[in-house]
């Protein structure tokens, strides 16, 4: 009789979920035990970092993704991530051990006692089954509300003692609808209000990379002549950032975002919350005269925008719609922005410095994965991101992910064929919370590059001290680590790098290399203005 753990292990090889992210533990080695040879074990150091692979590598791949945590200790360990992967709308299906069903009501060592509890607020749904035989019904249904949208991590308690007990029977396997179409009548009034704007402008978020949407925002963006700005501290790109009607990003504070949008009548916004706000900076939300239509795949995202009038639908059939709808303007286009100014030659280098050098040398195909707070503004500006799903970072706000959501995007890239070479840029404050997911790209000898900006400072940190005028914070500073040391233990190739002429020579060796190479940039100490 098939039990509970062969019915559960058919169920995921018919949803494509045959790579398991984890660190295993006691109560999840009986789901474990005589592993699959057509599965594939992903192993991280700690869950935190199991968490942000499966992120990294369920965006690269566009498909949802598994990871086992290790009952209640494990899923503290990763909630960072977890919280991360929930504002980055990236479909996990997280599972977790827990102790025998019949030592519970003891509440023995591991056991969580209330474990569908832990990951709240951040799950869409999490569950523990009733009965060991609901295990496979409850695993289905987690896939099917993780993938649909808003898409978002789910979670499943599993007593280590369910999975040798008899299942009912086969698995059902089932398809969602993962797109929602916009409301019809309420599509048309939008494209009305857009079609009798004096001067638009667009925002567009990350949904629209996620829904594949970037030639129908280039389509709309053409045929109405508006400028596009990218959405405030936004996980992915949504426009191609070399574009000519491109302006860049949006400040993330409420007075100088609604500055800079001074002078529009309709502000459209699509695949982006309304807004992402970081430190307060008071202000009205939208300037003066200006009326803000917002399109996303989120109702909660729309019923707490401050301002405008929101249409629910997926980003992409969206735009299409409305690229149909509106027609073409005969109004100037805006002209393009300037580009930045050649950076200084100072030693050591300047954030922005290193990033024009890292521009000049990395192909044009390649993934970025970004964690460098301080370091955001420069990056941006240097390293346009101009091909689609080539641009990852945290929504949330929490460090910790950049590291080893890149390994994900890295495996990701091998697994689909693609090959694109993958450059992550991480802060040496950041890159010191996941650094064991260097240890994971080792293992698995993925060519990932490591760019490393040594402040040896939590530098935004300070940034928010001084716009906030809080002098004399204790734990700013970060003397005496030795990153390239570390990374060599974890089994990287790394070394420090000091001048653009170095780093032209580094980074084609590191990507045509067999394992990851970190390479340690010392830059200015500068402390960067919070906006």
């Amino acid at each position: 009789m098939a039990t509970v753990r062969d019915t559960t292990y058919d169920l995921l090889r018919a949803l494509g979920l045959t790579t398991v992210f984890g660190n295993p533990g006691s109560t999840e080695q009986p789901f474990l035990t005589g592993f699959p040879a057509d599965f594939r074990y992903v192993l991280a150091l700690q869950e935190a970092s199991a968490v942000a692979m499966a992120d990294g590598y369920a965006q690269a791949t566009g498909r949802p993704a598994h990871v086992n945590l290790h009952t209640a200790p494990g899923t503290g360990n990763g909630m960072g991530n977890l919280v991360t992967a929930w504002h980055n709308r990236t479909p996990l299906i997280v599972t977790a051990g827990q102790q025998s069903r019949e030592m519970l009501l003891l509440e023995p060592r591991l056991a969580s006692p209330r474990a569908t509890e832990l990951p709240e607020p951040y799950v869409k749904w999490s569950h523990e089954p009733v009965r060991a035989q609901d295990i496979p019904a409850a695993l289905m249904r987690a896939y099917a509300t993780a993938v649909q949208p808003p898409a978002g991590p789910v979670f499943l308690s599993l007593p280590l003692d369910d999975w040798q007990q008899p299942a009912d029977g086969p698995a059902a396997v089932r398809g969602v609808s993962t797109r929602v179409a916009p409301d019809p009548e309420r599509l048309g009034r939008f494209a009305a209000i857009l079609a009798g704007s004096r001067n638009p402008v667009l925002v567009f978020g990350a949904a629209v990379d996620r829904s594949g949407a970037w030639p129908e925002a280039v389509a709309l963006a053409e045929r109405v002549r508006a400028p596009v700005w990218s959405a405030p501290a936004s996980e992915r790109a949504g426009f191609p950032e070399d574009h000519p009607l491109f302006q860049g990003v949006l400040p993330y504070a409420i007075g100088p975002l609604a500055e800079r949008l001074r002078g529009h009548d309709v502000v459209l916004v699509v695949g982006a919350p309304v807004f992402r706000y970081y430190p307060h900076v008071p202000g009205e939300h939208l300037p003066p005269g200006a009326r803000l239509l917002h399109v996303t795949d989120d109702p909660a995202e729309a019923a707490r925008a401050p301002v405008g009038e929101s249409l629910i639908g997926d980003a992409g059939l969206t735009l299409a719609a409305l690229a149909e709808l509106v027609p073409p303007a005969d109004r100037t286009p805006p002209p393009p922005r300037p580009g930045p100014d050649e950076p200084a030659d100072e030693r050591p280098l300047t954030p922005d410095a290193l990033f024009a050098a890292l521009a000049r040398v990395r192909p044009v195909d390649c993934v970025l994965v970004q964690e460098s707070p301080s370091n955001l503004a420069a990056l941006r500006r240097r390293l346009p991101t101009t091909r689609p799903a080539s641009y990852f970072t945290m929504a949330s706000g929490g460090l910790g992910y950049g590291l080893p959501a890149a390994v994900g995007v890295a495996l990701a890239e091998r697994d689909t064929g693609r090959h694109r070479p993958v450059i992550a840029v991480i802060g040496d404050g950041s890159f010191h919370y996941s650094v064991q997911a260097v240890w994971t790209a080792a293992q698995l000898r993925l060519p990932l590059l490591v760019v490393v900006p040594a402040n040896q400072q939590y530098a935004i940190l300070k940034s928010f001290a001084a716009f906030k005028q809080t002098p004399g914070v204790p734990g700013l500073d970060l003397p005496g680590l030795d990153l390239v040391a570390v990374a060599r233990g974890y089994g990287a190739t790394a070394y420090p790098v000091g001048s653009a002429e170095q780093l032209a020579e580094a980074v084609p060796a590191a990507l045509a290399g067999d394992g990851p190479t970190v390479l340690a940039v010392p830059v200015s100490t500068a402390v960067p203005p919070l906006l």
